[in-house]
């Protein structure tokens, strides 16, 4: 780099510099601010926008305690018009649990299955999937169950994971695994959230059967 021994020799070479470089650099700057106030019409469109997807989400969520069944359509259609939207898995869940009211298991499926595809969080993708995971278990659909909570969810869902495998297995005859599975749960500080693990792990302890000899000779002798 030119080093510059006079404040002349240093006045004359910005002159220079922007003799030749000038229209650039205004073209530059008049290009920065141009996106700059793009860019902030751009974020102020953006947040217009998602306070009123997140009004229609307040609105149709007060609509689920009055009218289930336009709740249910407009839910569907909400969904259907706000794809890549955060609101989208949330109005899923909540679908999803009015099916349930229902017992209506394939609608279940279908929206827990579209707020784990949609979910912002790994949090609520962990809900939705212990949820559907449960929904399969109960339907003795074992093996998508299994498939469900391997899917790459957050260590902090380890006990209920476990606690529902432990459930899948238990309803297969696999004992062995479920007492693993019911084990894992516990160690995972499960019973702090579900104090039925225990219980569960408890019906699975072996009974230990005494010989015929022993019991034969634990009768009382018949006079």
């Amino acid at each position: 780099m030119e080093i510059y021994q006079t404040e002349e020799q240093q006045v004359e070479a910005i002159k220079s510099y922007w003799q030749q470089n000038g229209n650039t650099i205004i073209a530059g700057i008049a290009l920065g601010f141009a996106g700059f106030i793009g860019f902030n019409l751009y974020q102020d469109n953006q947040f217009e926008q998602e306070v009123a997807v997140s009004d229609s989400y307040q609105t149709l969520i007060e609509q689920s305690s009055k009218d289930a069944e336009a709740f249910t359509a407009n839910g569907e259609k909400f969904i259907s018009e706000n794809g890549n939207n955060s609101y989208v898995s949330l109005t899923a869940l909540a679908l999803a649990k009015e099916s349930a009211t229902h017992k209506d298991w394939k609608q279940v499926q279908k929206q827990l299955t579209t707020a784990i595809e949609s979910a912002p969080t790994d949090g609520i993708k962990a809900i939705a999937s212990l949820r559907l995971a449960r929904v399969q278990v109960q339907l003795e659909q074992y093996s998508d169950a299994l498939a469900t909570l391997n899917s790459n969810l957050p260590e902090s869902f380890t006990a209920a994971i476990e606690e529902i495998k432990g459930d899948a297995y238990l309803q297969q005859g696999k004992n062995d695994l479920a007492r693993n599975a019911y084990q894992a749960a516990i160690a995972a500080d499960g019973i702090a959230t579900s104090p039925s693990l225990q219980i569960k792990l408890d019906d699975l302890a072996q009974v230990t059967t005494l010989p015929v000899a022993d019991v034969v000779a634990a009768e009382p002798a018949v006079k």
